[in-house]
């Protein structure tokens, strides 16, 4: 069985957050240090943390870098961090501060060209970020909906180098309702490359079903940790790590 864990911190206003299918009015904190949360995923055995700026999602700029920085920097754990990264800039200033892999998501709608051009500078140490919602984009912390499929974005930039994809179906999106597997699945069948599931898991059976479907190379968790559904070290156990 092969799937990667990602422990999930999304942060907003300095806090450990999770919100209900992106909506910033449904909110729920679950911690005041993002590197606290991370210290202990990463003691729990996770070899990877995704992280997510919300207010640099929504402002369209970095806001909660330091504390991605502060855990790239004291933990042994890969980072990957989303949310407000607009720029070369933003990528570099992440990229040469420990972090290891940055996620383009809203930027890649809205200039594709911009983001071919940091795959094909960056390679793997770029991630593209998908979110869709009935199967369309939507960009700027899910606030707008756009009128392209999630699928042929994923096909442009898989033709264009980008080897790592997350995808995020937003109806399943802290719900804990369980993933949307078939949509993940065919992401990951248009593009050939490695997809990484985010939203709805909520159980080990999730888990399960994921790395049992062919082409999901990992699963972003987040509610359902925190609401202990199941432990970190029980989810890492299932895939073998």
């Amino acid at each position: 069985m092969s799937l990667t864990i990602y422990p999930a911190i999304d942060m907003r206003g300095g806090n450990c957050v999770r919100l209900l299918q992106g909506d910033y009015d449904q909110e729920t904190i679950y911690g005041n240090s993002p590197f606290d949360m991370a210290k202990s995923f990463a003691a729990e055995g996770s070899e990877w943390i995704h992280m997510v700026d919300l207010d640099g999602a929504k402002d369209g700029k970095r806001v909660n870098d330091r504390f991605v920085i502060e855990a790239a920097n004291k933990l042994k754990v890969k980072i990957q961090i989303g949310g407000g990264i607009r720029s070369e800039e933003d990528i570099v200033h992440y990229l040469e501060n420990g972090v290891d892999r940055v996620i383009i998501g809203s930027i890649a709608v809205s200039n594709p060209e911009f983001a071919i051009e940091m795959i094909k500078k960056y390679g793997g140490k770029i991630a593209v970020g998908i979110d869709a919602k009935n199967g369309y984009v939507a960009t700027h912390g899910w606030l707008d909906t756009s009128e392209l499929k999630a699928v042929d974005l994923g096909m442009r930039f898989a033709e264009a180098g980008a080897e790592t994809f997350i995808f995020t179906d937003i109806a399943t999106d802290g719900t804990l309702a369980g993933p949307n597997i078939a949509a993940v699945c065919e992401m990951a069948e248009v593009t050939g490359k490695n997809v990484i599931a985010s939203g709805g898991v909520s159980s080990l059976a999730d888990l399960n079903a994921l790395a049992s479907a062919k082409g999901i190379s990992g699963a972003i968790v987040g509610k359902a940790l925190y609401e202990n559904r199941f432990s970190l070290k029980e989810a890492l156990d299932l895939v073998g790590v």
